[in-house]
């Protein structure tokens, strides 16, 4: 395909596709998916090699949670029946860590549910990350705490913070569909504290609740502007007791077109595969493996992964290998950062797929292990 000869070229010279070529990817047919994955592979190959990252979670504060996010399990009002605890004390929060760096992790990723954290909460999770570092070396710590007051970001950077996260998740146009307690700007501005701070940004998205492949574009087309080193894209996990229960969007194979389509925009970033691989990919994850360059490890913040020696059996499986503490992840010439400067083309926009007409609610598995629990964790 002239499509894909393109794509590839641009991805071997980092440069930004139009948004014409973006959605022409996701609108690309089931016969053609293999040539597509082919491709964004060759892409992934040229930054990345055949490493792949691991990232563990832990979640330090889960539940009641004063946002409305739609697609959370943790948001005001939630009905989901998922673990509810306060924060996790800074041993309890490392020994969790632990179990993942063991299992082959190399970023462990700090989340508490809520707006944003208070001063005490910042201290606390100094604390946590301080723990952490002093009983695994070399271990690469995020945090996520949400939106980010004046001087939080750099207090957290000072106390060995590596990283932070917050997803843009979807498109600005469409972001008052799903959230109305803050909005795209907030989110905005808070990646931009991170990266003031000197810490690693970390802004992804989530495909799959009911957004047009247009609003697909416009968030990863976002992300790129705003230029994170990692973009993790979430698919929705439809929580019974949320507002999103019966968005059930997604098939494995526009999942791989999705990814593909984040690989051609975002060519030498850390694409990192996160929640709801296991409920939408399915046995189509090895195939991801040629798109992403990240995975998450085990378990998410309230729900259940596949098991951790699964992950690593399948990165072996697929002629993988897990990237080490002693390599790093981003391409040289993004080490410093680059410029992201690009131009867009104008598309007509695209349409919204049609709903399955089966669900697997099955595949939902609320999280009853690890932190905030008597049980081992899943790493």
């Amino acid at each position: 395909m002239d499509l894909l000869n393109t794509l590839v070229d641009k991805g071997l010279r980092r440069e930004l596709p139009t948004r014409e070529e973006a959605l022409a990817v996701l609108a690309t047919s089931d016969d053609e998916l293999l040539d597509v994955v082919a491709a964004a592979g060759k892409v992934r190959r040229q930054w990345f090699g055949r490493r792949v990252k691991l990232n563990y979670l832990v979640n330090l504060k889960s539940g009641l949670c004063p946002e409305d996010c739609s697609y959370c399990s943790q948001r005001l009002g939630s009905k989901a029946e998922i673990l509810k605890y306060t924060w996790l004390k800074p041993d309890d929060a490392s020994k969790a860590a632990a179990a993942g760096v063991a299992g082959g992790a190399k970023r462990v990723c700090l989340v508490a549910s809520g707006r944003g954290p208070t001063d005490k909460d910042v201290d606390r999770v100094s604390e946590t990350i301080s723990a952490i570092k002093e009983q695994n070396e070399g271990v690469e710590v995020c945090a996520c705490l949400g939106l980010l007051s004046d001087g939080q970001a750099g207090r957290l950077r000072a106390a060995g913070a590596d990283a932070y996260n917050h997803n843009l998740n979807t498109s600005e146009a469409t972001y008052g569909d799903i959230c109305t307690t803050h909005d795209f700007s907030d989110r905005v501005s808070t990646v931009q504290q991170a990266q003031a701070a000197g810490m690693s940004a970390c802004s992804g998205l989530i495909a799959g609740m009911g957004e047009s492949d247009g609003d697909l574009v416009d968030v990863v087309y976002a992300l790129r502007e705003l230029d994170p080193d990692s973009v993790p894209v979430n698919f929705l996990i439809p929580f019974e007791g949320t507002p999103l229960a019966k968005e059930w969007n997604l098939t494995p194979q526009r999942a791989l077109r999705i990814l593909a389509m984040v690989r051609f925009v975002c060519p030498d970033i850390e694409v990192r595969l996160a929640g709801g691989r296991e409920v939408h990919l399915r046995s189509m994850q090895p195939l991801a493996l040629h798109l992403v360059n990240s995975i998450f490890l085990g378990d998410y913040l309230t729900s259940e992964g596949q098991a951790g020696q699964d992950d690593l059996a399948m990165i072996e499986d697929a002629g993988f290998e897990v990237e080490g503490t002693d390599t790093t992840t981003l391409p040289e010439h993004r080490r410093p950062g680059c410029d992201g400067a690009a131009a867009e083309a104008e598309a007509p926009a695209a349409t919204v797929p049609a709903p399955s007409d089966e669900t697997r609610r099955d595949l939902v598995s609320v999280r009853r292990r690890g932190a905030g629990t008597d049980l081992p964790p899943n790493a």
